[in-house]
């Protein structure tokens, strides 16, 4: 049997990177690790946002790219986390028009809803791209 366990201390990386062929449970186990790097950093306030756009992109691997693998960083910034999702299909993504009904296309338009930047980024070889995303901690209201 299986035993998942958590980190074995307090302290964890600024960042973690993985190389996957995604299943069924991948974006819920992703999300996870997400969510303790974020809750260990002190950016448990960005979690919501950034675990949705996660799930985004990676529907968008299970969806788009043969094969399904794909290479994911998390990198904890101070007051920001940077989430970038790699794979080696070279077509790139388009955010779609969310017409009402439209079968898919919206998975890009709420990653540019909830998060403050995103872009993709082509290899310079041309085959393959890295999507990503960044949340920011916001300031607190002056008011």
């Amino acid at each position: 049997m299986n035993h998942a366990t958590g980190p074995q201390s307090t302290e964890l990386p600024p960042y973690y990177r993985a190389e996957f062929a995604l299943g069924a449970h991948s974006a819920r186990h992703l999300r996870r690790v997400l969510r303790l790097h974020l809750a260990g950093s002190g950016l448990i306030e960005l979690t919501d946002a950034a675990e949705l756009a996660l799930t985004e992109l990676l529907a968008n691997v299970v969806r788009h790219v043969p094969g399904r693998r794909c290479r994911i960083c998390f990198l904890l910034l101070p007051a920001a986390v940077r989430v970038e999702v790699s794979d080696s299909c070279p077509q790139l993504p388009v955010p779609g028009d969310g017409g009402v009904l439209s079968d898919g296309g919206r998975g890009l338009l709420l990653v540019d809803a909830v998060t403050d930047r995103w872009d993709v980024t082509p290899r310079p070889t041309g085959d393959g791209k890295t999507v990503w995303f960044e949340c920011m901690v916001k300031a607190p209201d002056a008011g």
